[in-house]
């Protein structure tokens, strides 16, 4: 071999090294760590997203577990990329963060959720259907529970009502603990935490499905919102400088309030926003239709279908919810990959 063979070959081979380290790089890419939602609207959206990421744009995803505070900490230092379902504004650590431009509120997920506390339509109104009597015929607001405690017995603590309230570890769980203060009626009922966010499902509609009276703390968008005929107890309006007494679990006198008005978003990491254009481009045009959303959450809840599997589903069947939010070779990209 010459002297210029032996440069040509040498190139090449340089080439076809420089060439196989970037791709063993691209395949080896870490993945974007999304937070692993315990509910089931939360668990259904990260899937969506997931799905889009992985066959629109060949990104490897992953999913990490914990609390919801925990996992706004993890998203403000980079451990976790994408909350799929944030409700911005209602903790403190998401707070801090967003003030301090680690974490970003992408989009408006969700039009009309809501959240608040809820009893089954027939503890008021009764059902007939079912042989049931109104027991608390002039409920309707969270100071009517005051004259109600027995009819909501807390079957370990019988001198007292029962008050569901969110896991422990959710920002909703301090909210509520503090309402109940607010509203007089920490003495009158247990503040009983479930364990996770299926085993408060389980207890509703446990309850539901016996007849039995329960009062429960719950959100739209949810399969169970949808399942059953509720009400939702009425409170005072929203004030900013109430809720942030709610929000203080060290605070001893908290005062009433509404939840602070419901704004579903994609929250992401500073990291995250710098090194995904093209994620944030999609993740702020995501808009799931809320009866829709419902829908699908039903049937994953009824059949005990796997997130990941209804959001397939859901995807298969809503092209024009989705198709939009990406450009059209991408949206193909998904669309053959389901």
């Amino acid at each position: 071999m010459n002297r210029m063979s032996t440069l040509v070959a040498g190139l090449l081979l340089a080439i076809g090294l420089a060439s196989s380290e970037s791709a063993a790089s691209k395949d080896q890419r870490d993945p974007i760590h999304f937070g692993a939602i315990t509910w089931e609207s939360g668990a259904f959206t990260t899937e969506v997203l997931r799905l889009i990421a992985e066959h629109g744009y060949g990104y490897p995803t992953d999913t990490l577990p914990g609390s919801t505070v925990s996992m706004e900490v993890a998203l403000a230092r980079n451990d976790l990329q994408v909350i799929a379902e944030e409700w911005a504004g209602r903790s403190p650590a998401w707070i801090k963060a967003e003030k301090e431009g680690e974490v970003f509120a992408l989009g408006d997920t969700v039009k009309n959720a809501e959240e608040g506390w809820w009893v089954p339509a027939y503890v008021i109104k009764g059902d007939p259907k079912r042989d049931l009597a109104p027991l608390a015929p002039d409920l309707r607001s969270v100071y009517d529970l005051k004259r109600y405690p027995q009819v909501f017995r807390d079957p370990e603590s019988p001198d007292k009502g029962r008050f569901l309230n969110s896991p422990s570890g959710w920002t909703s769980e301090t909210v509520n603990s503090q309402k109940l203060k607010a509203y007089g009626l920490d003495d009158l009922y247990s503040n009983f935490r479930t364990g996770s966010g299926a085993a408060l499902d389980a207890e509703i509609a446990s309850a539901i499905r016996r007849g039995q009276p329960v009062l429960f703390y719950y959100w739209s968008p949810a399969p169970l919102i949808g399942r059953y005929d509720l009400v939702r107890l009425t409170e005072p309006a929203y004030d900013a400088d109430a809720w942030s007494t709610l929000m203080d679990p060290r605070n001893p006198k908290p005062r009433g309030s509404q939840s602070l008005p419901a704004k579903l978003s994609i929250g992401v990491s500073k990291a995250f926003r710098d090194d995904y254009p093209d994620l944030v481009a999609v993740f702020e045009k995501v808009d799931l239709p809320i009866d829709r959303l419902n829908k699908a959450l039903a049937q994953m809840s009824e059949t005990r279908q796997p997130p990941r599997e209804a959001a397939i589903e859901f995807l298969r069947a809503n092209p024009d919810v989705w198709k939009p939010w990406l450009p059209a070779e991408r949206a193909a990209k998904v669309e053959a990959g389901l």
